[in-house]
């Protein structure tokens, strides 16, 4: 948006860039000063309000998970990815109108079983961080030690040969 309206990247005084914190902040979290900024700073620099759409998309996709009985949830997802697949949407908004039709499935699991994979998600990134900083580790039980010190409070039990200082 800020290309196709500029010809270049944001800068500090372009108004969508000066936004673009204000945008991934959730409505609910932003005071009267801070709403009032973002909707002056759409307003200047969003002329065909196409980020201010994909705004509001966001905040109605948050919304899903509101929603406690997992029937009306599934209705509520495929009214909105309907919605908001309309020819004057967007094409970003459209694409998540989509994205969610095709994901509808595994959403509605989350109202079933209230379970996501977000803890595993988190483990496996922490893995790769230590992956990443551990060049030159060839013994696995020197990764595993060094895996267990970035997850915070190892189990010094498990390491019998390691003690702590």
């Amino acid at each position: 948006m800020q290309n196709e309206a500029v010809g270049r990247r944001g800068r500090k005084d372009d108004p969508l860039y000066r936004c673009r914190r204000l945008l991934t902040k959730a409505d609910e979290r932003l005071d009267d000063q801070g709403r009032s900024k973002l909707l002056g700073l759409l307003d200047a620099g969003d002329p065909r309000g196409e980020v201010r759409t994909a705004w509001h998309a966001k905040e109605v996709v948050r919304s899903i998970y509101d929603h406690h009985d997992p029937d009306l949830a599934v209705d509520f997802i495929d009214r909105l990815g309907r919605d908001l697949q309309d020819k004057s949407s967007p094409v970003e908004v459209r694409s998540l109108g989509r994205t969610l039709i095709r994901w509808r499935d595994q959403i509605a699991a989350w109202h079933h079983a209230h379970v996501t994979n977000g803890p595993t998600e988190a483990a496996n990134n922490l893995i790769k961080r230590v992956k990443r900083v551990a060049f030159g580790f060839t013994r696995f039980r020197n990764y595993r030690i060094r895996a267990l010190l970035y997850a915070g409070k190892p189990n010094w039990d498990l390491l019998a040969n390691i003690t702590p200082r």
